[in-house]
């Protein structure tokens, strides 16, 4: 049977939408992860340019793959996430990203990308109507 006639193809794309959404959220965290620990190797703020660059080609890629912003959206809010709660200091002072020109490009150039991912996400593939495939 046709999808676009409704068929039981879209029941079963919910849990593996679902599934690939949590995966790209998981995926956009562990780039933080990384960048938190990384983002200082080597020239100032190479590093931290790399690791921008990295989600937002995520979150454009994170769209393409799912023609919908949603897949742009999860490894930003993923990003966001971890990034900013691992740039939190804790309450003995420590911090892992500093207030240093690698540490702000990769916090704010980070934020930015991944915003920057989402919006392109949103306007190359917007939300289509209930019950049309693309």
């Amino acid at each position: 049977m046709d999808d676009s006639q409704g068929g039981t193809a879209g029941c079963r794309e919910g849990p593996l939408a679902a599934a690939t959404l949590l995966a790209l959220a998981a995926f956009g965290a562990a780039q933080a992860v990384l960048g938190t620990f990384f983002h200082a190797v080597g020239p100032a703020p190479l590093a931290a340019a790399c690791f921008d660059a990295a989600i937002l080609g995520t979150c454009l890629l994170g769209g393409w793959g799912l023609r919908r912003p949603l897949g742009a959206l999860a490894p930003a809010a993923g990003w966001l996430a971890c990034a900013f709660l691992l740039a939190s200091g804790t309450s003995s002072g420590s911090v892992l990203i500093e207030a240093s020109a690698a540490g702000s490009w990769f916090l704010f150039g980070g934020a930015a990308c991944a915003a920057a991912g989402a919006v392109v996400a949103l306007a190359a593939w917007p939300r289509r109507p209930p019950g049309r495939r693309a």
